[in-house]
Parts: structure tokens; C-alpha cells; sequence
């Protein structure tokens, strides 16, 4: 029966890590992989497991490939610490570990919590995650954000939910924002992509139609009016900065690039 192992990546997560932790204390194993965080969220991950390493943060990509290959076991689980395995994840991984799996890699959905609810509805949902996976098959791959799990055989999907916290409030949420778009710009501006101005226009009201008409979010309320609208500044501020590259030749420094913070 194959054994699994759940590897969380960190960087000044103390208010998050403890909840992650024990939603995944069912695992065989627990590796957490932390880029010398400057508030407890190391001495909290040793209540949970001596499988803890302090390391220089070299990108989500290495910090996770690091994590799995520190593992003991083949199967791997990797959450972030503002996640949550549900109890039926749980139960549906470990019904699906009772024996070797069939698919090398699976998908699970990820539901958020924001702004007092859960979002099943916009780009927010199902949001499916490719997160547990067999590491002789599988590994991250991607540059600088959006890592994603790259797969040597068949795919398939759970049906239990991640849960995700993404944001403390609207402000924290503006700030990832910021940081992210600058992130996605400088990888589309290295793969040679360009924006003119009407994609400027075009790109940001595609996706609050997409988000708030075609996806639902007009079901949810205030919060999914202001989850289609953030997602639409996201793509807005992700060209907005691209452009500004490509006239300007400013990219994103070393820290954006590397640093999770």
C-alpha cells in the first residue's frame, strides 16, 4: 500500500501553518520546507514533524521539488499553508492509497473562503489543483508564478475539496495583486507576448463578463461582484504592467522574481 507524504512550503506563515498542519497530521509523512521566516511559523511546524528544513527561498518551482524529493515516500501531497484537506479529501486519498493508484498524477478542486464565504462560483471555482501526484511520474515545473505539476502518464480527478484562505481582507488581497501581476508580466514579457491598447481595454472587461455573467459570480453577491471585479483588475494590472515593459524596458527586480513576500 503506498504511503504518502505531505510537503508544505513556507515563509512567515505562523498565522496559517498550525491549520494546515492538522488537516494533514493523517499523512505518513509531513515535510515542511520554510525560506527562513522571521516569525515562528518554523518552531510551530516542529510540534508537527522534525521533517523541517530552513533553506534560502530559490522560487516556488525548486522550494517545491526540494520538498518532495526530501520525502521518504513516492507519493506526495502538496498544499500551501493557507490550505486545508477537508476530511473527505482525506478519506478519498487514502481510500485511493489502498492500493498503487491507477493515475500518476490528481486534480483536486479548491474552494475559497473570502469575505465571510465560501466561493463556488467566478474563476475562484472549481479551481482545480493538480496536487497529488507520484513523484517518479511527476514534478513542478514553471518560472517565475503560476507553478504547476507536470505529469509522465494518466490524469485523473478527486471529488474532496482543498480549502483556501488567500486572503485576510481586501487589502492583503490588493497587495498579492500588485505582486503577483508583476510576476505574470515579466514571464509573458519573456515569452516574447505584447499588449496594444486596445487589449488593455478588451482583456480586463472579458474577464468581468467571464467572472461575474458566465461564471456565476453574480450568484454570490457583494462578494462575487467584488471577486469578478479584483479578477478583472488583475488581468487590467498584469497588461497595465507588461505594456509599461515593453515601452519602458522596466521589469520586475530580483526580489519580485524570487521572494514569496
Amino acid at each position: 500500500m503506498p504511503k504518502l507524504t505531505v510537503t508544505v512550503i513556507t515563509r512567515n506563515e505562523a498565522v496559517n501553518i498550525t491549520a494546515a498542519l492538522e488537516s494533514a497530521a493523517w499523512a505518513d509523512e509531513l515535510i515542511v520546507v520554510d525560506a527562513h521566516s522571521t516569525d515562528e511559523t518554523a518552531s510551530i511546524a516542529r510540534r508537527f514533524t522534525p521533517r523541517v528544513e530552513v533553506r534560502d527561498w530559490t522560487g516556488y518551482v525548486e522550494q517545491k521539488n526540494h520538498a518532495a524529493a526530501m520525502a521518504t515516500n513516492d507519493w506526495i501531497l502538496s498544499i500551501d499553508a493557507d490550505e486545508r484537506v477537508t476530511p473527505a479529501l482525506s478519506s478519498e486519498i487514502r481510500a485511493l492509497l489502498a492500493q498503487e493508484p491507477p493515475a500518476r498524477g490528481y486534480q483536486v478542486p479548491r474552494v475559497s473562503f473570502y469575505l465571510g464565504r465560501w466561493i463556488r462560483s467566478t474563476d475562484w471555482y472549481p479551481d482545480h489543483q493538480l496536487r497529488l501526484y507520484d513523484r517518479r511520474s511527476a514534478h513542478f515545473v514553471g518560472r517565475h508564478v503560476h507553478e504547476s505539476v507536470e505529469v509522465d502518464g494518466p490524469v485523473a480527478r478527486l471529488r474532496g475539496e482543498l480549502q483556501h484562505h488567500p486572503y485576510r481582507d481586501v487589502s492583503h488581497h490588493l497587495q498579492t495583486i500588485d505582486r503577483y501581476t508583476t510576476l505574470a508580466a515579466q514571464q509573458l514579457h519573456e515569452d516574447g507576448k505584447r499588449i496594444g491598447t486596445l487589449g488593455l481595454v478588451a482583456r480586463p472587461a472579458a474577464a468581468f463578463v467571464r467572472n461575474y455573467v458566465l461564471r456565476g459570480g453574480v450568484r454570490d453577491g457583494g462578494p462575487g461582484l467584488l471577486v469578478s471585479l479584483l479578477n478583472s483588475y488583475y488581468v487590467l494590472l498584469k497588461f497595465a504592467k507588461l505594456w509599461e515593459m515593453e515601452r519602458l524596458g522596466r521589469t520586475g527586480t530580483d526580489r519580485d522574481v524570487l521572494h514569496p513576500d
